[in-house]
């Protein structure tokens, strides 16, 4: 059942291109989209029967905007960057920080060969990427037993074990001509284009000259360079009779899902893949184009000389998008490649299916039951509230966050409370509560659904009179009680406060384990942060030259208070202490051993 207002707005949507925004009961965007009619596509998300993943993102839709456009690759732009600026949950986002490694030769008077994952603006010369980082090591040890270039960071005194294995030219010591260099690159430069058989060819000429020759050695050592060779540049089946550079893809779509496989060809290769899995909330050749523009977006996938995709894409709209040659084969080695990658998607999809349903079964599925359990809106963010302390001493609080029942550590907060009083874990939970959604409110954050107090009726009460009657909220909030064996016994809620009964063997109930788990864990490793801290601090306090940067010194160079009153007046000194405080520091504690004793 649509909201009025969204019934309105639907009613006046523009039959022209454009891009639609989704947002929640918060006024967050959630789902960014782009349609070629933006009143045919947005109406069809709020009529009619849709999957589980789909009808998931309508019951969060409380709104939407919407951006004309003048063409459909515009909206298509939009969209990419659109998503990108508001990070929408439901979109398709390749978070990966994977950067592939590169062959470069430094543009130094004396180069090298290195591999590297970052390319600069500078005078070297970059080969790549290699999406397989073992194929790129492997062939950078074979082109350093092919060419002589230097191979030391900085150049030594005397020449090494590679130039009398005839791998470096030795420029430590002797001058070395810069003809000599630019004829070795361009040696390599032809070699990492696909002329390494040429290269393979002259070595077993040279192989067999040696031997007729009676040079065995000589020859054992050309045996052994195309032996290399054969191992490393011909380990992958050819896949291409050229050597054109260019990424394959094929798509699979099913149950609400899309798996898109990436081959990547080089030199004419099949050297790797890459797969990507999403929800799927459009039409599907549509979200390809969304993913393939955000693919690409990415500094480690470099666009190669060539791209080709499914006959079912728009090949002006991938031009368009991306300015390089896109083709869709319709026979031949080329179709059989794009049929490849499709069925790899189709079995990568129906390998990881029952995966996904469990998943979703102890995560988004988890939120549900609690929520119909509740009576309450499906709790999609839960923050939750822990103390910690030994007898009032080194008190701190902790907060962490689910979002569609995993945990969201970017949004965890760690509190040291300022003004409750020691053993008053009432009011500790006053201050953090109090701190935590009065910043919410001023900085305009998201509020959660749902706020778990790791403990009983009384601090459920302190919260509630924080969050309702202080600030105006209102939130629902829940405590978790604990049994005697100190595990998740029973969730309370409701005013007056009651047990809700949960199996223990529901998503539900594993659900709150997890999060009383985290809260407590979260809690129990910041307070012994601050123990330490504290510990160290009140073992040295009173030495004359030892101050706060220094006691921190101590803790990091011995790791504990105990190393340090163990430790020489030597060892001391070698922490960073001078001589005269490294010796009453020792003294201090061994006079305290003794005492001890």
């Amino acid at each position: 059942m649509i909201n009025e207002l969204i019934e309105q707005k639907c009613s006046i949507l523009p039959d022209q291109p454009g891009c639609y925004l989704m947002k929640d009961r918060q006024g967050t965007i959630i789902y960014v989209g782009k349609a070629k009619v933006l009143k045919n596509r947005v109406r069809s998300y709020f009529t009619g029967s849709h999957d589980g993943k789909t009808q998931r993102l309508v019951n969060e839709i409380t709104d939407f905007e919407y951006i004309v456009t003048s063409s459909d690759i515009e909206a298509l732009i939009l969209e990419l960057n659109l998503i990108k600026k508001h990070d929408p949950k439901y979109n398709i986002m390749l978070k990966d920080d994977k950067t592939y490694p590169y062959i470069k030769i430094t543009g130094e008077k004396h180069p090298k060969l290195i591999t590297t994952r970052q390319v600069k603006k500078d005078k070297g010369k970059y080969f790549g990427p290699y999406p397989n980082a073992y194929a790129a090591s492997a062939t950078k040890k074979l082109l350093d037993r092919l060419y002589p270039l230097r191979k030391c960071p900085t150049l030594p005194d005397r020449v090494c074990l590679y130039y009398h294995l005839g791998q470096c030219l030795a420029p430590c010591v002797k001058p070395i001509e810069q003809d000599s260099y630019r004829e070795i690159i361009d040696q390599i430069t032809k070699f990492l284009n696909g002329g390494y058989q040429q290269v393979k060819k002259e070595l077993t000429e040279k192989m067999s000259s040696a031997a007729e020759n009676l040079e065995f050695e000589r020859a054992k050592e050309y045996r052994d360079q195309i032996m290399h060779i054969e191992t490393v540049m011909e380990k992958q089946k050819i896949t291409t009779n050229d050597f054109t550079d260019r990424d394959i893809f094929g798509f699979s779509v099913n149950k609400g899902w899309m798996c898109v496989q990436v081959f990547f060809v080089r030199q004419g290769k099949l050297i790797e893949r890459d797969v990507s899995m999403f929800p799927l909330y459009q039409d599907p050749d549509d979200e390809f184009l969304t993913f393939l523009g955000q693919f690409y977006d990415k500094p480690h996938h470099i666009l190669p000389r060539e791209i080709y995709v499914p006959q079912s894409v728009d090949l002006n709209m991938v031009n368009q998008l991306l300015s390089v040659k896109v083709a869709s084969p319709s026979r031949g080695k080329k179709k059989e490649m794009i049929d490849l990658a499709t069925k790899n998607a189709e079995i990568a999809l129906k390998e990881k299916f029952h995966l996904i349903d469990r998943q979703d079964q102890r995560t988004i599925g988890a939120c549900e039951e609690l929520g119909e359990a509740m009576n309450i809106a499906t709790p999609l963010r839960i923050e939750a509230f822990d103390n910690s302390h030994i007898y009032g001493a080194d008190a701190v609080s902790a907060m962490v966050t689910f979002v569609d029942g995993r945990p969201y550590k970017k949004d965890y907060r760690k509190y040291k409370t300022k003004t409750a009083a020691r053993h008053d874990d009432y009011g500790a939970m006053r201050e953090v509560v109090r701190r935590r959604y009065t910043r919410v409110l001023q900085e305009g954050l998201p509020l959660p659904d749902l706020i778990i107090i790791d403990g009983g009726k009384g601090q459920m009460e302190i919260a509630r009179e924080v969050i309702e009657d202080e600030l105006g909220l209102s939130i629902p909030i829940a405590g978790l009680a604990k049994d005697t064996k100190h595990q998740t016994a029973s969730l309370l809620y409701g005013n007056p406060i009651e047990i809700i009964q949960l199996k223990r063997t529901s998503e539900a109930f594993y659900l709150l384990q997890r999060i009383q788990d985290e809260v407590h864990r979260f809690a129990i490793t910041f307070h012994r942060q601050q123990r330490g801290k504290n510990t160290i601090a009140s073992a040295l306090d009173g030495f004359e030259g030892i101050g706060p940067k220094r006691k921190k010194m101590l803790l990091k160079h011995f790791g504990s208070v105990k190393r340090i009153k163990e430790a020489s007046i030597d060892e001391l000194k070698a922490s960073g202490l001078p001589q005269q405080i490294a010796e009453s520091v020792s003294s201090y504690f061994k006079n305290e051993s003794l005492s001890n004793e």
